[in-house]
């Protein structure tokens, strides 16, 4: 079943009026009529079944509370270094789909893009949309925030743990931070990752300065794209499918 995000706050026996972009899909993409059933999630992160009462403008009647537990169990923020192509919104839609509360990006000192201050705005509602649709898509309770760092040293402030993916760990053979970082679990965790061009000695410094601990992922060396998907996956298979091991 389609499931919309709205910003008005619902509750059963409610009928509400809802936006335009949301007719436009329900009625015109999916030629819905009226009766028939969508899942509408509010701005409390509370999900239920809507039904159809109106078409134009589109009004629904808010039935029955449908919410599930389909968040992950700690706020895990993934922090990028920009890279080049469409890879940026590859991660935010994947990202989303494996539960990421946050995701953010950061021009690298050794990246092989950049984003120029002018098109900062614009390409963050364009991934903010992708992570809106990408969680309709999974049926999340709520949407990831998309953002971008001007400076390294505004990541991870409210973070209560941190991790920075470094290759050179990686090849050194750490592979307990992770499961450190996990046990006892954390309310929430920020993972930096960098472009292709890897994360600079700078850069590291700043980030293990403030907290940051770095960590390998694994014996092989991941893309930029994949790093951040990786340790979504793991987090889900530590905390939500292994729990009672950790």
């Amino acid at each position: 079943m389609q499931r919309y995000f709205t910003d008005q706050k619902l509750k059963t026996g409610d009928v509400v009026q809802l936006d335009a972009t949301i007719a436009k899909h329900a009625i015109k993409v999916l030629r819905q009529d009226i009766g028939d059933r969508f899942e509408l999630v509010d701005p409390t992160h509370h999900a239920y079944l809507a039904i159809i009462q109106q078409s134009s403008p589109l009004q629904v009647a808010i039935d029955e509370d449908i919410t599930k537990k389909v968040e992950l169990p700690l706020a895990v923020e993934v922090v990028c270094g920009v890279s080049k192509g469409d890879k940026s919104e590859w991660i935010v839609q994947k990202a989303t789909e494996l539960g990421a509360d946050k995701i953010g990006f950061f021009n690298a000192q050794w990246g092989t893009a950049r984003w120029p201050a002018e098109r900062v705005v614009k390409k963050i509602a364009r991934l903010q949309e992708i992570a809106k649709n990408a969680a309709e898509q999974s049926h999340r309770n709520q949407v990831p925030d998309v953002t971008m760092y001007a400076k390294l040293n505004q990541v991870g402030q409210t973070a209560e743990t941190k991790l920075v993916a470094y290759e050179e760990s990686a090849k050194q053979g750490e592979h307990g931070a992770l499961i450190s970082a996990l046990s006892p679990r954390p309310a929430s965790l920020c993972v930096v990752f960098g472009p292709e061009g890897g994360l600079a000695p700078e850069e590291l410094s700043v980030l293990t300065g403030q907290g940051f601990i770095a960590a390998g992922l694994g014996p092989r060396i991941l893309r930029a794209e994949t790093a951040p998907l990786y340790l979504l996956s793991a987090v889900s298979v530590l905390t939500e499918l292994q729990a009672t091991s950790i």
